[in-house]
Protein backbone atom coordinates (compact mmCIF):
# COMPACT_ATOMS: atom_id res chain seq x y z
CA UNK A 1 0.00 0.00 0.00
CA UNK A 2 1.74 3.17 -1.19
CA UNK A 3 1.60 6.75 0.75
CA UNK A 4 2.06 10.41 -0.92
CA UNK A 5 4.01 11.86 2.02
CA UNK A 6 7.47 13.21 1.23
CA UNK A 7 8.76 12.41 5.17
CA UNK A 8 7.95 10.85 8.38
CA UNK A 9 7.86 12.53 11.80
CA UNK A 10 7.37 11.40 15.25
CA UNK A 11 6.26 13.60 17.84
CA UNK A 12 7.59 13.43 21.88
CA UNK A 13 5.74 15.74 24.57
CA UNK A 14 3.75 15.65 22.38
CA UNK A 15 0.71 17.67 24.45
CA UNK A 16 -2.24 18.23 22.08
CA UNK A 17 0.04 17.77 18.69
CA UNK A 18 0.39 21.88 17.86
CA UNK A 19 3.56 20.96 16.71
CA UNK A 20 2.35 17.85 14.45
CA UNK A 21 -0.70 20.30 13.25
CA UNK A 22 1.74 22.65 11.95
CA UNK A 23 4.22 20.34 10.31
CA UNK A 24 0.85 18.39 9.06
CA UNK A 25 -0.14 21.86 7.69
CA UNK A 26 3.10 22.50 5.81
CA UNK A 27 3.64 20.21 3.77
CA UNK A 28 2.94 16.36 2.84
CA UNK A 29 4.47 14.54 6.20
CA UNK A 30 3.53 11.51 8.27
CA UNK A 31 3.49 11.20 12.04
CA UNK A 32 4.23 7.85 12.76
CA UNK A 33 5.15 7.95 16.17
CA UNK A 34 3.69 10.05 19.53
CA UNK A 35 4.00 9.84 22.46
CA UNK A 36 2.70 12.27 25.76
CA UNK A 37 2.03 11.35 29.84
CA UNK A 38 -0.62 13.94 30.65
CA UNK A 39 -3.96 11.69 30.05
CA UNK A 40 -5.87 14.51 29.73
CA UNK A 41 -3.62 16.04 26.90
CA UNK A 42 -3.76 12.63 25.20
CA UNK A 43 -7.69 12.36 25.39
CA UNK A 44 -7.53 15.88 23.12
CA UNK A 45 -4.68 14.38 21.25
CA UNK A 46 -6.89 11.25 20.28
CA UNK A 47 -10.18 13.49 19.59
CA UNK A 48 -8.17 14.97 17.19
CA UNK A 49 -5.60 12.94 15.42
CA UNK A 50 -7.70 9.53 15.84
CA UNK A 51 -4.78 8.07 18.19
CA UNK A 52 -3.81 8.11 21.67
CA UNK A 53 0.07 9.03 22.58
CA UNK A 54 0.15 8.39 25.95
CA UNK A 55 3.65 7.00 26.26
CA UNK A 56 6.75 7.36 29.01
CA UNK A 57 9.44 8.08 27.43
CA UNK A 58 11.77 7.93 30.46
CA UNK A 59 10.18 3.90 30.59
CA UNK A 60 11.32 3.30 26.81
CA UNK A 61 14.10 0.51 26.46
CA UNK A 62 17.12 1.43 23.85
CA UNK A 63 15.77 -1.75 22.03
CA UNK A 64 12.11 -0.16 21.83
CA UNK A 65 13.76 2.71 20.44
CA UNK A 66 15.40 0.74 17.49
CA UNK A 67 11.25 -0.72 17.06
CA UNK A 68 10.01 2.97 16.35
CA UNK A 69 8.83 2.96 12.36
CA UNK A 70 11.04 4.15 10.39
CA UNK A 71 11.26 8.25 10.34
CA UNK A 72 13.23 11.12 8.91
CA UNK A 73 11.92 14.35 11.19
CA UNK A 74 12.18 13.79 14.65
CA UNK A 75 9.68 16.66 16.83
CA UNK A 76 9.95 17.83 20.40
CA UNK A 77 8.71 20.42 22.92
CA UNK A 78 10.57 19.14 25.59
CA UNK A 79 10.69 20.78 29.29
CA UNK A 80 13.74 22.58 30.69
CA UNK A 81 15.57 21.13 33.56
CA UNK A 82 18.49 21.85 34.68
CA UNK A 83 21.75 19.02 34.22
CA UNK A 84 24.36 18.10 36.80
CA UNK A 85 27.36 19.04 34.93
CA UNK A 86 29.33 19.73 37.86
CA UNK A 87 33.42 18.05 37.01
CA UNK A 88 32.04 16.52 33.48
CA UNK A 89 32.26 17.75 30.42
CA UNK A 90 28.98 19.46 29.33
CA UNK A 91 27.88 16.56 26.97
CA UNK A 92 25.24 13.75 26.08
CA UNK A 93 25.90 11.39 29.72
CA UNK A 94 25.87 14.84 31.50
CA UNK A 95 21.74 15.01 30.75
CA UNK A 96 21.18 11.62 32.11
CA UNK A 97 17.86 11.99 34.26
CA UNK A 98 16.42 14.55 32.02
CA UNK A 99 13.66 14.54 29.26
CA UNK A 100 16.19 16.02 26.92
CA UNK A 101 18.46 12.71 27.36
CA UNK A 102 15.59 10.95 26.00
CA UNK A 103 15.33 12.91 22.72
CA UNK A 104 19.18 12.74 22.58
CA UNK A 105 19.23 9.27 23.20
CA UNK A 106 16.82 8.31 20.07
CA UNK A 107 18.79 10.77 17.86
CA UNK A 108 21.62 8.89 18.73
CA UNK A 109 20.54 5.19 18.29
CA UNK A 110 18.04 6.17 15.13
CA UNK A 111 19.49 8.91 13.72
CA UNK A 112 17.21 10.73 11.42
CA UNK A 113 17.96 13.10 8.92
CA UNK A 114 16.53 16.17 10.49
CA UNK A 115 14.45 17.35 13.82
CA UNK A 116 13.07 20.47 15.34
CA UNK A 117 13.07 21.30 19.09
CA UNK A 118 11.01 23.66 20.93
CA UNK A 119 11.53 25.61 24.49
CA UNK A 120 10.77 29.07 26.27
CA UNK A 121 13.07 31.26 25.54
CA UNK A 122 15.06 31.25 29.09
CA UNK A 123 16.67 28.00 27.85
CA UNK A 124 19.38 30.10 26.44
CA UNK A 125 20.06 31.58 29.82
CA UNK A 126 18.58 28.88 32.07
CA UNK A 127 21.62 27.80 35.40
CA UNK A 128 23.37 30.02 34.00
CA UNK A 129 23.52 29.47 30.50
CA UNK A 130 25.10 26.10 31.41
CA UNK A 131 22.09 24.12 30.36
CA UNK A 132 21.75 25.68 26.64
CA UNK A 133 25.23 25.07 26.50
CA UNK A 134 25.28 21.47 26.88
CA UNK A 135 22.19 21.05 24.85
CA UNK A 136 24.37 22.64 21.76
CA UNK A 137 26.96 20.64 22.91
CA UNK A 138 25.22 17.01 22.66
CA UNK A 139 23.73 17.77 19.51
CA UNK A 140 26.53 19.37 18.03
CA UNK A 141 29.89 17.89 18.94
CA UNK A 142 28.72 14.56 20.15
CA UNK A 143 25.54 13.34 17.88
CA UNK A 144 27.09 15.93 14.54
CA UNK A 145 24.09 17.35 13.66
CA UNK A 146 24.49 20.98 12.23
CA UNK A 147 22.29 23.27 14.47
CA UNK A 148 20.14 26.19 14.12
CA UNK A 149 18.24 28.07 16.99
CA UNK A 150 16.49 31.56 17.41
CA UNK A 151 13.92 33.04 19.16
CA UNK A 152 10.60 33.58 17.56
CA UNK A 153 7.80 35.93 18.77
CA UNK A 154 3.99 34.17 17.38
CA UNK A 155 2.69 37.65 17.02
CA UNK A 156 4.87 38.08 14.16
CA UNK A 157 3.53 34.94 12.39
CA UNK A 158 -0.10 35.08 12.41
CA UNK A 159 -0.92 34.01 16.35
CA UNK A 160 -1.88 37.39 17.98
CA UNK A 161 0.37 37.35 21.19
CA UNK A 162 3.58 38.17 22.60
CA UNK A 163 4.86 34.65 23.02
CA UNK A 164 8.99 34.07 22.47
CA UNK A 165 9.75 30.80 22.01
CA UNK A 166 13.62 29.25 21.32
CA UNK A 167 12.99 27.14 18.50
CA UNK A 168 16.08 24.57 17.85
CA UNK A 169 16.48 22.66 14.23
CA UNK A 170 19.33 20.16 13.10
CA UNK A 171 19.96 18.24 10.26
CA UNK A 172 22.85 15.19 9.70
CA UNK A 173 24.75 17.24 6.83
CA UNK A 174 24.76 20.78 6.36
CA UNK A 175 22.05 22.01 4.19
CA UNK A 176 20.89 25.58 3.09
CA UNK A 177 18.65 26.29 5.84
CA UNK A 178 17.49 30.29 7.32
CA UNK A 179 14.66 30.43 9.55
CA UNK A 180 11.56 32.05 8.42
CA UNK A 181 11.17 36.20 8.44
CA UNK A 182 8.68 37.96 10.63
CA UNK A 183 5.68 38.85 9.27
CA UNK A 184 4.40 41.62 11.42
CA UNK A 185 1.70 41.41 13.72
CA UNK A 186 -0.68 40.75 11.01
CA UNK A 187 -3.56 39.17 13.33
CA UNK A 188 -4.95 41.04 16.56
CA UNK A 189 -7.25 40.23 19.72
CA UNK A 190 -10.77 40.87 18.16
CA UNK A 191 -9.67 38.25 15.47
CA UNK A 192 -9.96 35.96 17.94
CA UNK A 193 -13.27 36.62 20.26
CA UNK A 194 -16.18 34.45 19.68
CA UNK A 195 -18.57 35.26 17.36
CA UNK A 196 -21.58 35.39 19.86
CA UNK A 197 -22.39 36.22 23.09
CA UNK A 198 -19.82 34.25 26.14
CA UNK A 199 -21.29 32.46 28.80
CA UNK A 200 -21.42 34.50 32.17
CA UNK A 201 -19.07 31.60 33.59
CA UNK A 202 -16.08 33.42 32.00
CA UNK A 203 -17.22 36.89 33.56
CA UNK A 204 -15.38 38.09 36.90
CA UNK A 205 -17.51 38.93 39.95
CA UNK A 206 -17.75 42.47 41.07
CA UNK A 207 -15.89 41.23 43.82
CA UNK A 208 -13.04 39.72 42.21
CA UNK A 209 -12.91 42.16 39.66
CA UNK A 210 -12.30 44.49 43.18
CA UNK A 211 -9.77 42.73 44.26
CA UNK A 212 -7.79 42.73 41.62
CA UNK A 213 -8.27 46.87 41.01
CA UNK A 214 -6.63 46.88 44.53
CA UNK A 215 -3.85 44.48 44.21
CA UNK A 216 -2.48 46.26 40.66
CA UNK A 217 -2.98 49.73 42.89
CA UNK A 218 -1.00 48.25 45.50
CA UNK A 219 1.78 46.73 43.17
CA UNK A 220 1.42 50.36 41.73
CA UNK A 221 2.45 52.31 44.47
CA UNK A 222 5.33 50.43 45.59
CA UNK A 223 6.69 50.94 41.43
CA UNK A 224 5.81 47.52 40.81
CA UNK A 225 3.93 46.58 37.10
CA UNK A 226 2.28 43.85 38.53
CA UNK A 227 -1.32 42.69 38.51
CA UNK A 228 -4.45 42.18 35.27
CA UNK A 229 -3.81 43.76 32.08
CA UNK A 230 -7.64 44.67 29.80
CA UNK A 231 -6.57 44.07 26.43
CA UNK A 232 -7.21 46.28 23.64
CA UNK A 233 -8.76 44.78 21.00
CA UNK A 234 -6.58 45.74 18.37
CA UNK A 235 -3.39 45.17 19.86
CA UNK A 236 -1.85 41.38 20.63
CA UNK A 237 -2.48 39.57 23.93
CA UNK A 238 -0.07 38.76 26.29
CA UNK A 239 1.42 34.94 26.51
CA UNK A 240 -0.91 33.08 27.45
CA UNK A 241 0.93 30.53 30.13
CA UNK A 242 -0.40 27.88 32.63
CA UNK A 243 -1.09 29.44 36.40
CA UNK A 244 -0.25 32.47 38.31
CA UNK A 245 -1.91 35.39 36.77
CA UNK A 246 -1.84 33.74 32.80
CA UNK A 247 -5.82 34.08 32.38
CA UNK A 248 -5.74 37.87 34.40
CA UNK A 249 -3.11 39.66 32.48
CA UNK A 250 -5.37 38.42 29.27
CA UNK A 251 -8.69 40.31 29.84
CA UNK A 252 -11.30 41.83 27.65
CA UNK A 253 -14.25 43.94 28.03
CA UNK A 254 -17.39 42.79 26.31
CA UNK A 255 -20.64 44.25 26.82
CA UNK A 256 -22.77 41.97 24.68
CA UNK A 257 -23.86 39.49 27.87
CA UNK A 258 -27.68 39.64 28.46
CA UNK A 259 -27.67 36.66 30.79
CA UNK A 260 -26.15 37.57 34.31
CA UNK A 261 -26.71 35.09 36.00
CA UNK A 262 -23.80 32.95 37.57
CA UNK A 263 -23.22 30.08 36.16
CA UNK A 264 -20.29 29.52 38.84
CA UNK A 265 -20.15 29.40 42.42
CA UNK A 266 -18.95 33.32 42.09
CA UNK A 267 -18.58 35.39 45.31
CA UNK A 268 -21.30 37.98 44.90
CA UNK A 269 -22.47 39.36 41.39
CA UNK A 270 -20.84 39.67 38.12
CA UNK A 271 -18.80 42.95 37.27
CA UNK A 272 -20.66 45.66 36.10
CA UNK A 273 -17.62 46.48 33.54
CA UNK A 274 -18.20 43.65 31.16
CA UNK A 275 -14.80 42.34 31.94
CA UNK A 276 -14.26 38.74 31.25
CA UNK A 277 -11.69 36.38 30.46
CA UNK A 278 -11.31 34.55 27.22
CA UNK A 279 -12.21 31.45 27.01
CA UNK A 280 -10.71 28.20 25.67
CA UNK A 281 -11.48 28.22 21.92
CA UNK A 282 -10.37 31.74 22.16
CA UNK A 283 -6.83 30.46 23.64
CA UNK A 284 -6.72 28.08 21.01
CA UNK A 285 -7.34 30.64 18.23
CA UNK A 286 -4.30 32.65 19.88
CA UNK A 287 -2.18 29.69 19.75
CA UNK A 288 -3.41 29.42 15.87
CA UNK A 289 -5.67 26.26 16.13
CA UNK A 290 -8.14 26.13 14.05
CA UNK A 291 -11.85 26.31 14.58
CA UNK A 292 -12.28 21.90 13.38
CA UNK A 293 -9.80 21.50 16.46
CA UNK A 294 -11.83 19.56 19.14
CA UNK A 295 -11.71 20.41 22.66
CA UNK A 296 -12.91 17.02 24.67
CA UNK A 297 -11.79 18.03 28.28
CA UNK A 298 -13.23 20.56 31.05
CA UNK A 299 -12.08 23.90 30.55
CA UNK A 300 -9.57 23.80 33.45
CA UNK A 301 -7.54 21.05 31.56
CA UNK A 302 -7.74 23.40 28.21
CA UNK A 303 -6.50 26.40 29.25
CA UNK A 304 -3.46 23.94 30.84
CA UNK A 305 -3.37 22.48 27.27
CA UNK A 306 -3.08 25.30 24.78
CA UNK A 307 -1.20 27.35 27.64
CA UNK A 308 1.72 25.09 27.35
CA UNK A 309 1.24 24.51 23.41
CA UNK A 310 2.94 26.01 20.60
CA UNK A 311 2.05 28.54 18.29
CA UNK A 312 1.16 26.62 15.60
CA UNK A 313 1.37 29.05 12.80
CA UNK A 314 5.05 29.53 13.92
CA UNK A 315 6.16 25.85 13.32
CA UNK A 316 4.47 25.76 10.30
CA UNK A 317 6.35 28.67 9.34
CA UNK A 318 9.59 26.66 10.38
CA UNK A 319 8.52 23.41 9.19
CA UNK A 320 8.42 24.98 5.23
CA UNK A 321 11.64 26.06 6.00
CA UNK A 322 12.93 22.60 7.20
CA UNK A 323 11.49 20.22 4.59
CA UNK A 324 12.40 22.91 1.70
CA UNK A 325 16.63 22.18 3.29
CA UNK A 326 15.61 18.30 4.09
CA UNK A 327 14.17 18.42 0.26
CA UNK A 328 17.84 19.44 -0.38
CA UNK A 329 19.81 17.42 1.59
CA UNK A 330 18.35 14.10 0.33
CA UNK A 331 18.50 15.04 -3.43
CA UNK A 332 19.34 11.80 -5.50
CA UNK A 333 18.44 9.90 -2.81
CA UNK A 334 15.50 7.34 -2.58
CA UNK A 335 13.68 6.94 0.17
CA UNK A 336 11.17 4.06 0.31
CA UNK A 337 7.63 4.51 0.92
CA UNK A 338 5.69 1.72 0.74
CA UNK A 339 4.64 0.52 3.97
CA UNK A 340 5.93 -3.23 5.16
CA UNK A 341 3.25 -5.64 4.65
CA UNK A 342 -0.43 -4.74 6.31
CA UNK A 343 1.18 -2.23 9.13
CA UNK A 344 -0.12 -4.42 11.59
CA UNK A 345 3.22 -6.30 11.67
CA UNK A 346 5.21 -4.20 14.71
CA UNK A 347 4.11 -5.12 17.83
CA UNK A 348 5.24 -2.14 20.32
CA UNK A 349 6.04 -3.41 23.97
CA UNK A 350 4.70 -0.22 25.05
CA UNK A 351 1.39 1.65 24.79
CA UNK A 352 2.71 3.27 21.73
CA UNK A 353 0.68 5.41 19.04
CA UNK A 354 2.41 3.71 15.64
CA UNK A 355 0.53 3.38 12.97
CA UNK A 356 2.59 0.48 11.14
CA UNK A 357 6.38 -0.93 10.40
CA UNK A 358 8.26 0.79 7.64
CA UNK A 359 10.80 -0.70 5.61
CA UNK A 360 14.21 1.63 6.70
CA UNK A 361 15.46 3.56 4.23
CA UNK A 362 18.32 2.86 1.90
CA UNK A 363 19.75 5.56 0.05
CA UNK A 364 21.07 4.75 -3.25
Amino acid sequence: MGIDKRYRVIDLFAGVGGIRLGFEQAGSVETVFSAEIDKYACQTYLANFGESPMCDLTKVSDDDIKNIPDFHILLAGFPCQAFSIAGRKGGFEDTRGTLFFDVARILKIRRPPAFLLENVKGLTHHDKGKTFKTILNTLENELGYTVHYRVLNSKEFGAPQKRERIYIVGFDGDPPFAFPKPKGATKKVKDVFEKREVSSKFYLSQRYYDTLIEHKNRHADKGNGFGYEILDPNDVANAIVVGGMGKERNLVIDKRLTDFTPKTNIVGEINSSYVRRLTPREWARLQGFPDSFVIPVSDTQAYKQFGNSVSVPVVKAIAKQLLTSLDKLQAGKIWEKEISGSGASYTPSLSYSAKGSYTPATPT
